[in-house]
């Protein structure tokens, strides 16, 4: 069966609707679709603790549920970069540079993947296995959020 199947509900959801078939690097327009969804929807500023929590569990479901099914971490599985983009932009300002910000140091982490980001994508291979090292490079870049604008302020 190849990957993503647009009959199966969890594939499309894993996919952002469609956005991790984009051929060239799909992870960069998944977190940039969580991005444009953040710094569009005003009310998540006030709701954003919340709305990651769901999304983060939210992403847990459909990284399980097409893991059973594909038995592979397929690039084109980007919700697992959308929920680490909403862990990185829980503590900050939704204003448009601290979301570009946000947006390369997740990039940065999700990329690099420095330890423990690595151990974890190295060593959990199953469907949370496919989100828990992008919220770790959510969480990351949310800390060095925090400390950029706690030394600047």
């Amino acid at each position: 069966m190849s990957f993503p199947n647009y009959n199966k509900v969890p594939h499309v959801l894993a996919t952002c609707l469609g956005v991790g078939s984009i051929p060239f690097a799909p992870g960069t327009w998944g977190s940039l679709f969580a991005i444009l969804l953040i710094y569009n929807l005003s009310f998540l500023q006030e709701w954003i603790i919340l709305a990651t929590f769901l999304i983060v569990a939210f992403s847990w479901w459909v990284c399980v549920e097409v893991y059973k099914e594909t038995k592979s971490d397929s690039s084109e599985i980007v919700v697992d970069e959308f929920a680490g983009m909403f862990v990185a932009c829980m503590f900050i300002n939704h204003d448009f540079i601290s979301l570009a910000f946000a947006f390369l140091f997740f990039r940065f982490f999700d990329i690099v993947k420095p330890w423990p980001i690595s151990w974890v994508d190295k060593n959990i291979k199953n469907g949370p296995g496919i989100l828990i090292d992008d919220l770790l490079a959510g969480l990351f870049a949310s800390i060095l959020m925090l400390t950029i604008f706690e030394i600047i302020i």
